[in-house]
């Protein structure tokens, strides 16, 4: 692969990456509550679909998930420790926004310089910027399972025949939004590599001239 086109390459699947993690972390269907009570009215009221910030039931109802807010005083030690982890997630994925941004602009100072320091260094930035976005997604899962494991103790299996959960696109954006941060900072250590041996080549050649 030629030096420009694995820079070109890096930098358009680091800018989807921000894109696809800005789009999940903005929208609210990371998990989806779907209840399908037969000869019931209505039923779609009672479906719901949350984001990182909000939690929307029906077609009307809208609530803030209030994480920092929250009386912990008042909550049980299960309730405080999903609280806990869903702080961490809202931390973390935002964090990795700003991050990338950062690393999107040292990968075009990198590829501008043509040093492979610089490139190697851009590229390891942007793996532990991953690192982020991988942490935060994995958490909410992990925040999402105990959620309902909590919501089944408490209500009775017959309640829950007809309620089908299942995450959302959201979460998948967020999942190919690390992907493709995974996929930039390799091609950036690619490029690192081709930019070597071009100096390689170069120098010899300049020896050979001489």
């Amino acid at each position: 692969m030629r030096y420009g086109l694995a820079i070109v390459t890096a930098g358009f699947t680091g800018l989807l990456s921000f894109s696809l993690l800005a789009v999940a972390i903005g929208t609210d269907y990371w998990y989806i509550i779907d209840v399908n009570k037969p000869n019931c009215t209505g039923s779609d009221d009672l479906s719901s679909h949350s984001g990182l910030w909000r939690i929307n039931e029906g077609a009307n109802m809208s609530s803030v998930i209030s994480s920092f807010t929250a009386n912990m005083s008042s909550l049980s030690e299960v309730e405080r420790h999903l609280l806990g982890l869903h702080k961490v997630v809202v931390i973390m994925l935002p964090l990795s926004l700003v991050l990338l941004v950062f690393g999107w602009i040292f990968g075009l100072v990198s590829s501008l310089a043509c040093s492979p320091n610089l490139l190697a260094g851009s590229a390891s930035y942007v793996l532990f910027c991953s690192l982020f976005t991988l942490s935060g997604v994995s958490i909410y899962i992990k925040y999402s399972n105990l959620a309902m494991e909590e919501f089944q103790r408490i209500v009775p299996p017959e309640n829950l025949a007809h309620v089908d959960v299942s995450f959302g696109w959201s979460l998948a954006a967020a999942w190919l939004s690390y992907s493709l941060e995974v996929a930039s900072g390799l091609l950036l250590l690619l490029a690192a590599r081709i930019s070597q041996m071009k100096g390689r080549y170069d120098s010899g050649v300049a020896i050979t001239m001489l």
